[in-house]
């Protein structure tokens, strides 16, 4: 199965949501969101979404190893799109204000899986709590 960038990135979205078994609709607003305002999604058809994620997320049950399905959309990002991949796996892993203990361990996988410089990876992580900290 082969996915397009803008595909693979809303896998790493979506399983990133679902990585505390648990996908709120704020999660889901927020991949909604990011698609329809980020450059990198320009002329991708918001209608296929649902087709997408749900394409992905049935490939979550059906395997029940989400690193699998993990490396399918990674293998698609190209390395321009690294960084923005992380970018959106931390945005939608920080919506809800708090990182459970299985979200932090699958971003620390992508971050594994990804060839990206520590120092860049700190920085957007740094960048998330900045956005979404609480006066």
């Amino acid at each position: 199965m082969s996915l397009s960038p803008q595909d693979a990135l809303i896998y790493l979205m979506v399983v990133t949501a679902s990585s505390d078994t648990l996908m709120s609709e704020q999660e889901l607003a927020r991949i909604d969101a990011l698609i329809g305002r980020l450059p990198v999604f320009r002329g991708y058809d918001r209608k296929s979404l649902p087709d997408v994620a749900n394409a992905c997320v049935d490939m979550i049950n059906d395997r029940k190893d989400i690193e699998a399905v993990l490396d399918l959309a990674i293998a698609a990002i190209p390395a321009r799109l690294q960084d923005t991949a992380y970018a959106l796996a931390v945005e939608v892993a920080s919506v809800d204000l708090w990182l459970e203990q299985e979200e932090l361990r699958f971003l620390e996988m992508i971050r594994d899986k990804l060839d990206l410089d520590r120092l860049v990876t700190a920085a957007i992580e740094a960048a998330a709590r900045a956005r979404y900290r609480r006066a």
